[in-house]
């Protein structure tokens, strides 16, 4: 008994962790973006958190060489992950609230459910599944709606195409999580995380020297302390906590952090940020999270055996915010 109470009360702590600070770090990209470009933020973090993983992972014992079939998995789940999701959704957050950029990206459950479709043929849409897309499309107009009417105003432009650009990088985030979930790796999952991480901090590192950011970015101590926090709150913390989560209690107990890290994020935007809460964002995420919620509570009819516990299925969730 003493055992079963004190692994319900770390399941119950994973779940904070998870719902807290994966909802935060929308709030935390947007203060950082402030003060550090995009992709130099990314590159930051992910190189950091990449690396230092892979050396605690050495540390532990673990087998960080792996094949270079595997490294090639690996290399193109995280720059479909790390650098299409996030890079796309720090850049959008330079224009974008965030509370509606975690609003938006909550969406991304839906992309997964078509992938998983169109690519592997592993599920059917039902009538549920069905109704949440089409549920996911209404809320994402309404949430997109005082853009979508702005006419002449260039700021309400732009926040309309950076809006736009997170749908983009949600698809990039679905389709590395579906690869993430089928290619089958014999990696340590954190391992095969660490790897991911250091590949998406390269990728990102491409895009500094594409865009030039090296030459105008200006180191600040605010900008330091946002990547501080985004690496060990965001990409350990978080990621860690989530793990645990995958190997102890149900995928779809797990997925609640989909609907639960809008709200949070929602709720600092306001508080700490000041940013607009209108009707159309409280009407615009009651519909989003219910399209999410019948989405990822819909029958799946897997054509597929499921995969070995631990193989090929360690990506870091359903929503660009790690």
């Amino acid at each position: 008994m003493p055992h079963e109470t004190k692994n319900h009360a770390t399941v119950v702590l994973a779940f904070a962790l998870v719902y807290v600070f994966w909802g935060s770090t929308y709030m935390a990209i947007r203060v950082t973006v402030a003060h550090i470009p995009p992709a130099t933020l990314c590159a930051t973090r992910f190189l950091v958190a990449g690396i230092l993983m892979l050396g605690w992972c050495a540390a532990r014992g673990r087998q960080v060489r792996v094949s270079s079939s595997d490294l090639a998995k690996m290399a193109v789940v995280g720059v479909l992950l790390l650098t299409g999701g996030n890079l796309t959704l720090s850049w959008a957050e330079k224009f974008v609230p965030s509370g509606l950029a975690a609003l938006i990206a909550a969406a991304t459950p839906i992309w997964i459910l078509v992938l998983d479709w169109v690519l592997f043929r592993v599920n059917h849409f039902t009538p549920a599944g069905i109704a949440g897309l089409a549920l996911g499309i209404a809320g994402i107009l309404v949430l997109l709606w005082p853009d979508l009417r702005a006419r002449g105003n260039a700021l309400s432009r732009m926040e309309l195409f950076a809006a736009i650009s997170l749908l983009g990088g949600c698809f990039s985030w679905a389709l590395g999580s579906v690869l993430s979930h089928h290619w089958r790796r014999r990696a340590d999952p954190f391992v095969d995380a660490a790897w991911q991480i250091t590949f998406a901090g390269l990728g990102n590192l491409a895009f500094v020297f594409v865009l030039g950011e090296q030459r105008r970015v200006l180191w600040s101590w605010q900008g330091a302390a946002g990547i501080a926090y985004l690496v060990v709150f965001g990409s350990w913390v978080g990621y860690t906590a989530y793990i645990y989560l995958l190997r102890h209690v149900s995928t779809a107990k797990v997925a609640t952090y989909a609907y639960v890290n809008p709200v949070v994020a929602v709720l600092l935007g306001w508080l700490l940020l000041h940013e607009r809460v209108d009707r159309f964002i409280v009407a615009g995420s009651a519909i989003v999270i219910a399209a999410v919620a019948l989405v990822t509570r819909a029958q799946r009819k897997p054509t597929q055996p499921e995969l070995p516990e631990g193989v090929g299925d360690s990506s870091p969730g359903d929503a660009p915010a790690v």
